[in-house]
């Protein structure tokens, strides 16, 4: 009950201080932000923003002579492209809508299985938002902490901003808590500083599953009109606890079979100490350099400065000769049209700096770690065991890679002409990795095998980001040497805008198409229970894909197909144990399905507003061509319906519940040394799903403070409470959450 009891704390006492940072102590300020003085009169400012002497506001107790400084409000953000460095302006984080979903793991429609912990690994259920896996494909799955430079937020504010965040759900055993800041503050009108610090702790609420989750990054950019940098410096630790699931389904599944009732921490599982560890430390920067010239900037005659007046144009005379040319009317106008004639010629015209073209270049330098260690596994939960003690299991792998990406670009709209920018690059990725060996040197340190990659690449883009109408991108990349030759991309995405029976319509449109080679971890991997170097052909990936949305009524649909030519996937084979046929020996490892599969998949959302009711729904239809081999769920849906109101004008409240539901499947294992998901055993099979989630909460908005109680799994009971096998969803809880922006 500790943390329930610090949120408690901080709702009562950090939100009257809100209040009376926000409303003035508590004296009548009206709405329109018109401030009111104790004496009844409104608070007159200076130029400067300070209250002019005299207005005697809030006086009493204080020291009347000084002035109080009224702090800028201003945040612009934006995201940068990887590759590039251009920049993607975003919507900043404060919309207090969904706020109460933001810190759930399976995300705020509920698309994705996880295994019951908060910061635990997770798969979407919606095949076409899975991402490609990476070269370390150890951290693809808590995709919820760990993200690109791409996906980085980088900030431009008026004054230094703070945001603070806290996420609490359980109690002293069972308690998961994220703490999260932002910070970010302009060294001048062109750069700026910042963190991020993110950490999360999460006991769960069946035994050994904690989590500890903590990442940190320093950034910083400065943007000049012929210079433009953004760098990025951080670190990810997470460790993860794996229980293997729980021994028997049926404590779930058929509590009254057992002779007593069973809690939770009850209920046993298939490992005890056994946990994954991941360690990142990432280094990047792009920068460029942008070619150009000066253009003048044509004013409109309302803006154009006006010669001085005709007193002021003669005080260059002596007072002797400026009365002479008073006193000769033709002598004082030839005299003001030469002197109006001069001022005009001396005056600057001014100007901007149009780029026409841009040297870009960026680095971007990571060094990866997985450890897989144990002290107390089942000496026959794995199938194989390929050197080592099973009683004191450390494997380890590490990853370093760096990429470097040089390009010219030229520029779009620098002149009437040029009505796309077209770039060209070229990228070296070396990458180098380090797998367990069995066997140890004279002094008894275990040995690895180093392998080592490298890759160049040559590439280019076409886009149109500017207008309002029509906007497209397109990149096209082919490997000319090293480990990856031949393989090949070609992407693009586009929009176009147009108003239909007087509403606007957008449509969204993606493609592409990828001949890759599988990643490093999929060809080569080396442990105590998993061993594998696979030949494996490349895999050739198409998909098409549109949204289609419609502004006034709210409506989305997204269609897309996707076809897979030797599709790379982790799997699971069970092998009865012979003291109990009832028990099974765990392997699990990369197969290629030699062939093609298709996806299909039609997805349509919903939102409205009645009044002060609102919500929306959700539903997604996919279709696979062998479920065997990429299991989904044939339906995912999720509805929200809350109520929307206003206590005395200032908090914004929505009181609401959602549900979250798929039909049933094939879902998906998970295995435990690896941190992947692999499809299961097809002799033992177990399905999930046809199962609806039902969540209640209070989300609640004053000003720059948002906080939530929301109340997940409220219909928990007995049935198929399983998002992947043997993993329970955890039953009812409450969670708690906060976030607060301060501006300094």
């Amino acid at each position: 009950m500790s943390h329930r009891l610090l949120f408690v704390f901080l709702a009562l006492v950090l939100l009257p201080l809100a209040a009376r940072a926000q409303f003035g102590d508590g004296i009548g300020q009206p709405m329109q932000g018109q401030q009111i003085g104790p004496d009844g009169q409104p608070v007159q400012y200076d130029e400067h923003g300070h209250i002019v002497s005299g207005t005697n506001h809030l006086a009493w107790g204080r020291d009347t002579t000084r002035k109080d400084k009224i702090i800028p409000h201003g945040l612009f953000m934006w995201r940068i492209d990887e590759r590039f460095g251009d920049t993607i302006h975003v919507e900043n984080d404060t919309l207090p809508h969904g706020f109460q979903n933001y810190n759930l793991t399976d995300g705020p429609t509920g698309q994705y299985s996880y295994l019951g912990v908060k910061g635990g690994p997770r798969l979407s259920r919606v095949f076409m938002d899975r991402k490609l896996p990476s070269q370390f494909l150890f951290f693809d799955p808590y995709d919820q902490f760990t993200f690109a430079p791409s996906q980085f937020l980088f900030a431009n504010t008026k004054s230094p901003i703070t945001n603070l965040s806290y996420h609490s759900a359980g109690s002293g055993d069972t308690g998961e808590d994220r703490v999260r800041a932002y910070f970010a503050s302009n060294v001048n009108k062109r750069a700026a500083v910042g963190f991020l610090l993110d950490y999360l702790y999460a006991r769960g609420y069946y035994n050994a599953q904690a989590n500890s989750l903590f990442g940190g990054h320093l950034f910083g950019y400065y943007r000049g009109e012929r210079y433009d940098m953004h760098a990025i410096v951080g670190a990810n630790h997470y460790k993860t606890g794996e229980n293997g699931g729980i021994e028997d389904d049926s404590y779930i599944l058929d509590p009254q079979s057992f002779p007593q009732s069973y809690g939770s921490r009850d209920i046993p599982t298939n490992l005890r100490e056994h946990f994954n560890r991941n360690d990142d430390q990432t280094y990047f920067l792009t920068h460029r350099f942008n070619l150009g010239f000066d253009r003048e900037i044509v004013l409109p005659d309302s803006l154009k400065p006006q010669p001085p007046i005709a007193s002021e144009l003669l005080k260059a005379f002596p007072d002797s000769l400026r009365a002479e040319i008073q006193a000769d009317s033709a002598r004082r106008a030839f005299t003001l049209d030469t002197l109006r004639a001069r001022w005009i010629a001396s005056q600057v015209p001014p100007t901007e700096f149009v780029p026409v073209s841009s040297i870009i270049h960026s680095v971007h330098v990571r060094n990866m770690r997985h450890t897989n260690y144990a002290s107390d596994t089942p000496d026959n939960y794995f199938t194989q065991q390929y050197y080592g003690d099973p009683e004191a299991l450390r494997d380890r792998t590490r990853h370093t890679m760096v990429k470097n990406t040089v390009g010219l670009a030229l520029r779009e709209g620098f002149n009437r002409w040029a009505k796309a920018g077209i770039t060209a690059f070229a990228t070296h990725e070396w990458r180098k990795f380090l797998l367990q060996n069995p066997l140890f040197d004279d002094e008894g340190q275990p040995l690895h095998d180093v392998f080592t990659e490298h890759s160049v690449s040559i590439g280019g883009r076409l886009a149109k980001t500017q207008g309002s109408l029509l906007h497209y991108d397109v990149l096209g990349e082919v490997v000319l040497a090293g480990a990856d030759v031949g393989q090949f991309s070609v992407e693009g995405k586009g929009d176009i805008n147009f108003r239909l029976f007087g509403d606007t319509v957008r449509l969204d449109a993606r493609a592409f198409v990828k001949h890759t080679v599988p990643p490093f971890y999929m060809r080569h991997y080396q442990s105590q229970h998993a061993w594998w170097h696979n030949d494996l052909a490349r895999e050739l990936r198409t998909r098409i894909e549109g949204t289609l949305s419609i502004g006034h009524s709210r409506t989305s649909l997204r269609v897309g197909v996707e076809n897979i030519t030797n599709h790379c996937y982790f799997a699971t084979t069970l092998t009865p144990l012979a003291s109990n046929p009832d028990a099974f020996s765990h392997h699990y490892e990369l197969r290629q399905h030699g062939g093609s599969l298709q996806v299909l998949m039609a997805s349509l959302r919903q939102d409205f507003k009645w009044g002060p009711l609102g919500g929306e729904i959700e539903g997604t239809y996919q279709a696979t061509t062998n479920k065997g081999v990429l299991p989904l769920p044939t339906f995912t849906g999720y509805a929200n319906l809350y109520l929307l109101f206003r206590i005395a004008k200032v908090l914004r409240v929505e009181l609401g519940g959602d549900i979250r539901y798929f039909t049933r499947y094939q879902a998906p294992d998970y295995a435990p040394n690896l941190g992947q998901f692999a499809v299961q055993d097809p002799n033992q099979v177990v399905e999930c799903g046809n199962y609806p989630i039902v969540n209640a909460y209070a989300n609640l908005h004053l000003k720059r403070c948002r906080f939530y109680v929301n109340v997940a799994h409220v219909n928990a009971s007995n049935g198929r409470q399983f998002l992947v096998p043997h993993y329970p969803i955890n039953s009812m809880t409450i969670n708690f959450g906060l976030s607060w922006n301060f501006f300094n």
